[in-house]
């Protein structure tokens, strides 16, 4: 069909900024889409969800894309891959090592504290009755918590935020054509928080404290467990997926709320339905766009052979607004019952944090509706951050 190469693009400015048009259009007509940049694009939710759990869809391959960006593994700088870009049984075994620490149980034991911490940041814009609520809020919470967790020191935060901003705007290079300007940055940044992290462990060592970093080190000295390199390549993932797509999850879902008011009102007059409505701003404009994965075999998908090698983007976007699962699934609904979105991913990439993501998100929206009840947007328009893979605001003002 002659329109397929335009059909995904998160480089033009109008997919960039509203990408779920363009999902559709490739939905209804080219569901397994090739793309002229030489990957494949899969927009059903039934194939998404296939290639998030099938073992023929694999990590372990995206090593030379990685290699071009940050240099060869072993190379001097250069940190091992870390989970999110490994197969079983080395996944396994790194997953393991961290995963009781984001459990459930684990994660509602911190709500108080969350709760204290939402507190103490709306204390400060409270009198001002005007806020931009990434800067003041939605950033600022995700990263005390996970800087917490890991042990990083509270006045390093604002150190190591620029170069998350960098590693994750490099994310949209893995596949596509892009600015190496993007991709030296995110290279640079990724050894610099590397480098931060290295004098941590150092410190740690002599001076263990209750927090992961420790329960890493620990894990590594036993032997057999896992290397520094990968300490240090976990301590950077936790980082980075530790509050960036919270970060999109409260920015992108109040401004889905303050767009549809009858649904921001229903909001208000029942706390109760919070825990309901974070399920549905995380399906209706979902913090991570798309992630990707290499075929280990062919593989054949509604007719369509894709070739041993290929790398293959699950638009997680598109599948969160699939009619064939979501009924009327552009229209938010805030009490959607049986709401099987795949915002956190599938499969054993699963997000590790999924459970400190939406009890971070559910204490910053209800303590903002309940504080600051006549919350008005600013901007009609509130401009999106560069990333494409992540999506996310720049900014987004309001007042109260």
């Amino acid at each position: 069909m002659a329109t397929t190469e335009v059909l995904f693009n998160p480089l033009l400015p109008e997919f960039h900024a509203n990408p779920y048009p363009f999902y559709h259009q490739l939905r209804e007509k080219d569901p397994v889409h090739e793309t002229s940049m030489g990957f494949w694009v899969l927009t059903r939710y039934d194939d998404v969800v296939m290639s998030l759990r099938d073992p023929r869809f694999g990590r372990e391959a995206f090593e030379p894309l990685l290699a071009a960006m940050y240099g060869q593994e072993g190379e001097q700088g250069r940190l091992p891959r870390s989970m999110l870009f490994r197969d079983p049984p080395d996944h396994t075994r790194l997953r393991t090592l961290v995963s009781k620490a984001f459990t459930p149980r684990v994660i509602e034991g911190m709500r108080s504290h969350i709760q204290s911490i939402v507190d103490r940041l709306l204390d400060k814009v409270q009198d001002a009755h005007a806020m931009d609520v990434i800067a003041d809020l939605a950033y600022p919470l995700p990263v005390t918590v996970i800087c917490e967790m890991l042990g990083v020191p509270t006045g390093d935060h604002h150190a190591i935020r620029g170069w998350s901003s960098d590693i994750a705007r490099s994310l949209d290079a893995i596949g596509l054509l892009a600015d190496r300007e993007i991709v030296e940055r995110g290279g640079a940044a990724r050894r610099a928080l590397g480098d931060y992290f290295r004098a941590l462990v150092r410190e740690r060592r002599q001076r263990p404290q209750e927090d992961l970093l420790s329960l890493l080190i620990a894990a590594e000295e036993q032997g057999d467990k896992l290397s520094e390199g990968e300490v240090l390549a976990m301590c950077v993932l936790l980082f980075i997926a530790g509050h960036e797509t919270t970060v999109n999850l409260i920015g992108n879902g109040l401004l889905a709320l303050l767009r549809h008011p009858d649904e921001l009102e229903k909001l208000k007059r029942d706390p109760g339905l919070v825990p309901s409505a974070i399920e549905e701003l995380l399906r209706y404009d979902s913090p991570v766009q798309r992630t990707g994965r290499f075929t280990t075999t062919d593989v054949e998908i509604q007719g369509r052979k894709i070739p041993s090698g290929s790398l293959v983007v699950a638009a997680i976007g598109a599948a969160n607004r699939d009619p064939g699962h979501f009924p009327d699934p552009d229209r938010l609904d805030i009490a959607r019952p049986d709401n099987r979105h795949v915002a956190f991913g599938f499969g054993i990439h699963f997000c590790l944090g999924a459970p400190l993501a939406r009890v971070e998100g559910q204490i910053a929206l209800g303590s903002l509706l309940r504080r600051m009840p006549g919350l008005t947007l600013q901007t009609p328009a509130p401009e999106w951050r560069e990333s494409s893979t992540l999506r996310g605001l720049k900014a987004l003002p309001v007042t109260f």
